[in-house]
């Protein structure tokens, strides 16, 4: 297994991000692969695959890069640059670094990707970082941008629920659930960042950065000993929450908003994560929480400094009534949902 020693300083100082260039890669992953995790991954498939293949078809010098910069071993390195952890940053701000990657680095690293020799075209390419990053472009303008703003309310989501976990539970508790399987905490400042036979590294001094994405897919990297990076797919209910639709029924009782509102409260959640997954206002996701108590469907409980809401039995039976898939109330405060297995 492949595992990153910690100082307690790089631990203290780790950050959560949200990178719209690591949402872009997670997109090209999805589309490489060519199967979605769950029904959200699926539809977005649908929508969006068959463009993505006539755009390769139509560079075949394209489709090889792709191919070979997603090798089975490794991802080629100038296609995943660490973030810098300064604060979200633009799409066009994080690609200048695949397109400034030294293009004389890009063959040894498409041949560590892929475990050996590299087709002979991408040999006689003059500049395959900009190339890349030219592929890049093209899946977050048609695959990603247009549905930006929900991904983003996901992936902020997401940090709020890590963070409370943390908050609530420490470390251990908060990084075992990245990535089950492939990343957990080891004890003696030992973090597995995945299954494979690497050798580890040092992360003292260093800058550690989580960033999730909302495709079920995951990788490490880094930048010399400067600054290291986990992507991560966020929590599953979290990638599923914002697309799923209150029944017509109970939209029709309540009020579409406030149904909205009551069918992602399954799990404890906050109200931040209700504005991030529902879209609505702090103001409106407020009052709306307010009827719902005061109507006995959902409960309020505190967990650390967070402020958590989930259905009572009346809340769970109404809900599956109107045909949400409601399985009853939860006993205690948890995280909304465990993580995706990442592919």
């Amino acid at each position: 297994m492949g595992w990153w020693r910690i100082g307690t300083d790089s631990l203290a100082g780790s950050r959560f991000v949200v990178s719209p260039l690591a949402e872009t890669v997670a997109a090209l992953k999805t589309l490489h692969r060519a199967s979605g995790a769950h029904p959200g991954e699926r539809a977005w498939l649908t929508a969006h695959l068959p463009a993505y293949r006539r755009r390769l078809a139509a560079e075949p010098v394209d489709a090889l890069l792709v191919r070979a910069a997603l090798g089975p071993t490794w991802n080629a390195d100038f296609l995943t640059p660490t973030p810098l952890g300064e604060g979200e940053r633009t799409f066009e701000e994080e690609v200048v670094a695949v397109r400034e990657a030294e293009p004389a680095d890009a063959v040894p690293q498409l041949e560590v990707a892929v475990g050996g020799p590299v087709p002979e075209p991408l040999r006689r390419a003059p500049d395959l970082p900009a190339r890349m990053a030219g592929v890049l472009e093209w899946v977050w303008r048609e695959t990603v941008l247009p549905d930006w703003p929900r991904r983003r309310r996901v992936l902020e989501a997401d940090v709020l629920a890590r963070t409370a976990r943390l908050a609530r539970d420490g470390w251990a508790a908060a990084l075992d659930e990245l990535s089950p399987g492939r990343t957990r905490w080891l004890g003696d400042g030992r973090l597995q960042v995945n299954s494979r036979d690497y050798p580890p590294r040092s992360v003292d001094g260093g800058l550690l950065l989580f960033v999730p994405v909302t495709p079920a897919t995951s990788w490490v990297s880094w930048e010399g000993s400067e600054r290291y990076a986990v992507v991560y797919p966020c929590a599953g209910a979290l990638a599923d929450g914002a697309l799923r639709a209150a029944p017509e029924a109970l939209s029709a009782l309540l009020g579409r908003a406030r149904a909205g509102v009551l069918v992602r409260l399954e799990s404890p959640t906050s109200t931040s994560q209700l504005v991030a997954l529902t879209g609505q206002g702090l103001g409106s996701v407020g009052r709306h929480l307010k009827v719902l108590l005061d109507a006995g469907l959902v409960r309020r409980r505190r967990a650390g400094r967070s402020v958590l809401y989930d259905w009572t039995e009346a809340g769970a039976v109404l809900v599956r009534a109107q045909g949400g898939n409601a399985s009853g109330p939860h006993s205690g405060a948890r995280r909304s949902g465990g993580p995706v297995t990442a592919p």
